[in-house]
């Protein structure tokens, strides 16, 4: 396959950026997309020119350091799928493939297509943790979760943070992500007493930092390489309208 590559080059925070064309030949169809790139990076090195800056780590699907737009899709064209994870079988010959960085506020270009997303460790030190001293890890029989809880659980807990959430939102909102960490928690016997100064302390946070608010336009979970649900997002609203009212209860007997 031969195809043609406009990718954003910026070399610092601080500097000037914009799109500048590739061509790459000799693609095999089986390689993945950050293989692609990897050639790419070898054919710039050998000609003495600075390779492409991408974040990246497991090439599994699971670190979630990969992020990138593709053509303006938030981890590429495939649905569920990371970067990482996807192949170039799903391109064409011939294709012309835009690759650009997170586009929010909060994810500032570091370099090229690498964004800084410690916004979302502040976040989870806001309150995606349980204090609560567990000691070792017990016998997975000795704590009785029900299923539903369980699945809730399962489901949310594999978010991995990438990021595309935010990138994909007309708002730039983390409450995809904000929600999953919560609900993760949350919905688990070891987290739940603290469930409710969890998502206050959470939303306050990304609120405070400058996300923006949800408006349901769903584009956080299509973008979503682990496919987790809008209904998580209700389920923070739910939990953080429980908090609130306890509050208010507690104001009102006191």
């Amino acid at each position: 396959m031969k195809l043609t590559l406009r990718i954003w080059r910026q070399s610092s925070p601080a500097a000037p950026g914009g799109l500048v064309e590739y061509p790459v030949e000799r693609v095999s169809p089986d390689m993945s997309f950050l293989e692609m790139l990897d050639g790419l990076n070898e054919t710039l090195l050998l000609a003495g020119d600075e390779p492409v800056a991408f974040d990246h780590d497991c090439r599994e699907g699971i670190c979630g350091s990969c992020g990138m737009m593709i053509d303006g899709l938030a981890h590429g064209p495939r649905p569920g799928t990371t970067v990482c994870q996807l192949h170039m079988r799903h391109f064409s010959d011939g294709d012309t493939i835009t690759i650009e960085p997170w586009r929010a506020r909060l994810f500032p270009v570091i370099k090229d297509l690498v964004v800084d997303r410690t916004a979302f460790d502040r976040i989870i030190e806001a309150g995606g943790y349980i204090t609560a001293p567990t000691g070792s890890a017990p016998d997975a029989h000795a704590l009785l979760v029900p299923k539903r809880r369980a699945d809730t659980a399962f489901e949310a807990a594999a978010c991995i943070g990438c990021g595309a959430c935010v990138a994909a939102c007309p708002n730039a909102s983390s409450m995809l992500f904000t929600a999953a960490k919560a609900t993760h928690l949350g919905s688990l016997p070891q987290g739940a007493p603290e469930q409710p100064a969890r998502v206050v302390a959470m939303v306050h946070a990304q609120d405070g930092l400058g996300f923006g608010g949800c408006s349901n336009a769903g584009e956080c979970t299509l973008a979503c390489p682990k496919n987790i649900p809008l209904t998580t997002i209700a389920r923070l609203n739910r939990d953080l309208l429980h908090a609130h009212l306890s509050d208010v209860e507690d104001e009102s007997a006191a």
